[in-house]
């Protein structure tokens, strides 16, 4: 199954309740961008982008000199692909290692968000190292352990309650010795409310600067899609702390929220770099926002003519 196929799959709920709301409207009036708010904020992409987006979206509209519904729905899209400034991880990753730090709240899915990027980074040949840097959580050191002999992946350790800043230092060490090409630090889920445990993840950073100036090259925050607006929250906190260089969203499959990339990549200004659409250790894909955008939103003119 491609990208294409597996977004449409996993948005389904969410494409099929932007759609239906619109299914009826054959009008391009006041009705039609009602309609159209309704649904964007029933997507979760928030109350007042949805409000922005429709603002530019009838700029588009009169710039254009569009004058029908299905070629404003169009219009909308190509907008918000436009939108959408994604990048991806460089396909080169001087110098070595490349550090990548792992971080969110409990229970969005680092763990088995790392093991599936450490599979992808070792099927494209680069040599992959695994820091279990999330010391609190019972089983979560050998969960990561379990995760890098599954990807072939080099492992780090200490026990568990030990200090998290010094796993990472170690792991950074170690990654230095093996000239491992990719380095990635799995950290304690936390919460983004908690004063002591956000200084806790500042310490982890301020060890990894110490030890190489250069690192991290990416703090990557995982979010969970089904959660909506609230992933808000987490970003503004976790990027006030950290400086947050890219998104990962989980569970995109089988919600009606997946507006939600689309709200945090235009309030922050972070690029949503992976989006997990499945269970499979295969599901974890690079970002693409016009993939993203068809699945999203569909194509309105054949869904009128279903509804029809």
């Amino acid at each position: 199954m491609n990208l294409l196929a597996r977004l449409k799959e996993g948005l389904s709920k969410t494409r099929t309740q932007i759609t239906s709301i619109l299914g009826g409207e054959e009008q391009f009036n006041e009705a039609f961008f009602e309609a159209l708010e309704d649904a964007l904020i029933s997507a979760d992409i928030g109350v007042e982008l949805s409000g922005e987006i429709l603002e530019d979206l009838r700029q588009r509209i009169r710039q254009d000199k569009i004058s029908s519904v299905d070629g404003a729905y169009e219009a909308m899209k190509t907008m918000l692909i436009e939108q959408l400034d994604i990048q991806r991880l460089p396909d080169d990753f001087p110098p070595k290692p490349w550090v990548v730090l792992v971080v969110g709240v409990n229970g969005v899915g680092k763990t088995t968000t790392i093991g599936k990027l450490a599979n992808e980074l070792h099927q494209s040949g680069k040599t992959v190292m695994l820091g279990a840097v999330d010391t609190f959580r019972a089983g979560a050191i050998e969960q990561l352990r379990i995760w890098a002999q599954r990807t072939d992946s080099a492992f780090v350790s200490q026990h568990e309650g030990a200090d998290p800043a010094s796993v990472a230092f170690d792991a950074m060490e170690a990654a230095k010795a093996r000239n491992t090409d990719i380095l990635i630090l799995d950290t304690a889920g936390r919460l983004h409310n908690k004063v002591n445990l956000m200084h806790e993840m500042e310490k982890i950073l301020r060890v990894i600067k110490r030890n190489t100036p250069h690192a991290p090259n990416e703090i990557l925050l995982v979010v969970d899609a089904t959660t909506g607006q609230n992933a808000m929250k987490q970003v503004a906190a976790f990027n006030d702390v950290l400086g947050i260089t890219g998104l990962v969203i989980t569970k995109l499959d089988g919600t009606a929220k997946g507006g939600v990339a689309l709200a945090l990549t235009k309030t922050f200004g972070i690029p949503v770099k992976k989006i997990g659409v499945g269970e499979g250790i295969e599901d974890l894909q690079d970002f693409n926002a016009r993939l993203y955008i068809e699945a999203m939103f569909g194509d309105l003119s054949e869904n009128s003519i279903q509804n029809g």
